[in-house]
């Protein structure tokens, strides 16, 4: 239905008539599990079901592969190589496997023949798929062992392989159709009967009909029943505009479109992030000002470039390549003369990726304006907006409460703590610029009685020590802080 007008039609039409069951089919189904983990699937599922970022599985990963010390054990690599397209298996490992689910299940989880699964088209299958290396080094066996997303991440490669060799799971499946006043309804359900390899790990996302209910009985339901009707419920649903990617999304995205691959997934996704092209809304990726600009300026010059199929088709052209089918120098040159063109066309228009400029309410201590907030290398930072005249900037965290911490010994004026634009904490003077005292430590305003250098100070949350910071005097003291003694009476 497309209105308002023809749900009420419908709803008009089906008050107080009869629900007929005009069809009904019943048939044992079966689903099927999933193929053990390339570097996408692993992503993916880690990303949904653990909460983990890309950089985290990635790491974790590598740790598994390049083996932890673990009590007992000794240093052990646990998993199989972890970059890999391919899902394919060892003869070997799937014996491994049937002997382990004959051991610990029994023989009716057990598929007639070993399972095997076929790779994409562009699966490169230099390794196998990523597996643990033993099944008999259990999860459980290394769980208070090994640090907690160790655990997770071999839990899930454990489980998915292991499931991935076992029988399907069956449901008694039923379909019926229900006829009233002209129009027809349909509901499902379906109840296991064998719960094969679900025994050890759920698919990812199994494809199920929204209205499908999966419950322990199903309803004895035969041709023309007719059923008393309760209550109508329309329900009025908009369409949605496409979810924002996740990290895993973004994997998967990248994968079904042959962007990428096994090693360069995750260094995308962070590369994304560092450069503040896209930042995180819970587990969402929105796009930033600088994102949406960068965009905008790719696709007007180089629309050719930023097509998705240009990146898998290149990939195709590289691999080729390694393959010894295609020369590097005529691929290059082949790319290089249209992009050249685009290149200078871009230039000569003085292409610039610029992100407006945010009015702050922080006020230029040099020429009195208000300051803007700049995006630059190391993030956001306030800036004057009369640039060159006035050059003053400031890190964006200087727009909290000043901290002061004592006094200038060049002008005796207060001294602030601040920040370097890489986050770096110094001190300097509050009567910047006429005076430009900079120091990384606390002047304590007196000399060292040992040998005279100026001293510097260092406060903790109980104490102050003053020290020397000659290397050759080693003369330092402590004092107890004036608000801890405040406090205690």
């Amino acid at each position: 239905m497309t209105c308002k007008e023809e749900m009420d039609k419908v709803l008009a039409d089906i008050e107080g008539k009869e629900f007929v069951a005009k069809s009904v089919k019943r048939q044992v189904t079966y689903s099927h599990p999933s193929a053990p983990f390339t570097t996408s699937t692993m992503q993916q599922e880690a990303g949904n079901k653990l909460g983990m970022t890309s950089k985290q599985i990635s790491s974790t990963a590598q740790g598994l592969y390049e083996g932890l010390d673990i009590e007992g054990m000794g240093r052990l690599a646990l998993v199989t190589y972890i970059r890999s397209d391919s899902v394919r298996v060892a003869p070997e490992a799937q014996a491994m496997a049937r002997e382990f689910i004959k051991d610990n299940y029994s023989e009716k989880y057990i598929p007639e023949k070993p399972r095997f699964y076929k790779n994409k088209k562009d699966a490169q299958d230099a390794h196998e798929a990523i597996r643990p290396i033993s099944l008999k080094v259990t999860p459980e066996s290394i769980k208070d062992k090994v640090g907690k997303n160790y655990y997770r991440l071999y839990k899930l490669i454990y489980d998915r392989f292991l499931a991935s060799q076992m029988a399907d799971a069956s449901y008694n499946s039923l379909s019926v159709e229900i006829d009233a006043g002209g129009h027809k309804f349909k509901t499902t359900g379906r109840a296991m009967i064998f719960d094969g390899y679900t025994a050890v790990y759920n698919n990812m996302a199994e494809t199920t009909d929204e209205d499908d209910v999966e419950n322990s009985k199903l309803p004895n339901i035969e041709e023309k029943d007719v059923f008393e009707q309760k209550a109508l419920k329309p329900e009025q649903k908009f369409t949605k505009p496409p979810a924002r990617y996740t990290e895993a999304s973004l994997v998967k995205a990248m994968e079904d479109n042959g962007i990428g691959r096994p090693a360069t997934y995750t260094q995308t996704v962070t590369i994304l992030q560092t450069r503040q092209y896209v930042e995180k809304e819970g587990r969402q990726l929105k796009a930033t000002e600088l994102g949406k600009v960068v965009v905008d300026l790719l696709t007007k010059y180089f629309k050719d470039i930023m097509d998705v199929g240009f990146t898998a088709e290149m990939e195709n052209k590289l691999d080729d390549i390694e393959l010894g089918g295609k020369e590097w120098q005529s691929v290059i040159k082949s790319f290089y003369g249209g992009f050249e063109d685009e290149l200078k066309t871009a230039f000569l228009d003085g292409a610039k990726s610029k992100v407006p400029d945010e009015e702050s309410d922080e006020i230029c201590e040099k020429c009195g304006s208000k300051m803007v907030i700049k995006t630059g290398k190391y993030g956001k930072f306030l800036a004057c907006p009369n640039f060159p005249k006035c050059k003053n900037t400031r890190p964006l965290e200087a727009s909290e409460p000043t901290q002061y911490v004592g006094v200038c010994p060049k002008c005796g004026k207060r001294l602030k703590k601040l920040k370097t634009k890489t986050g770096k904490i110094f001190y300097g003077c509050e009567g910047y610029p006429d005076c430009d005292f900079k120091s990384w430590d606390i002047p304590a305003n007196e000399k060292c009685p040992s040998c005279q250098t100026d001293m510097i100070k260092k406060v903790y949350k109980t104490k102050t020590i003053i020290s020397c910071p000659n290397p050759k005097c080693n003369y330092s003291r402590q004092e107890k802080n004036e608000n801890q003694d405040a406090k205690k009476s």
